[in-house]
């Protein structure tokens, strides 16, 4: 990316109190302008939908942090549907699945789907973070 700061992350993620968490700890980091929030996977797949069919890739987020467990439509859901739609996309988008699930078949699934970069055990520190979003601008 070589910028100084990330555009846009999402957090596509039905706990309230862990998506204010992400936010306190992504701000924290101060490489990131803007987060954005879903509450399940079939809100920001319409989001992504609709910027695309837009010609607005550019409003499309350059990291995603994915829950697994969610109503509406969960994370492995939402994968599925995105992967057809990764091509038109036209920009690099990486998805981190976070998850406070230990589930080694969980582990080995989204490490089986490509556009999944990281399998991340809930809460994800600062540290983590900064070091995701360092080599990220890099």
């Amino acid at each position: 990316m070589n910028k100084s700061k990330i555009d846009s992350v999402c957090i596509i993620d039905d706990d309230l109190i862990y998506q204010f968490l992400a936010k306190e700890e992504i701000t924290y980091t101060n490489l990131v302008h803007k987060v954005m929030f879903f509450d399940d996977g079939e809100q920001a797949l319409y989001y992504i939908t609709r910027t695309l069919d837009n010609n607005l890739t550019a409003l499309l987020p350059d990291v995603i942090f994915l829950d697994i467990n969610m109503p509406v439509m969960d994370g492995w859901e939402f994968l599925e549907a995105y992967l057809p739609l990764k091509p038109r996309i036209g920009k690099t988008i990486t998805i981190y699945v976070v998850s406070s699930s230990i589930d080694m078949r969980d582990w080995d699934r989204a490490r089986n789907i490509t556009a999944v970069s990281d399998y991340i055990i809930k809460p994800v520190s600062s540290n983590r973070l900064v070091s995701i979003f360092t080599e990220l601008l890099s």
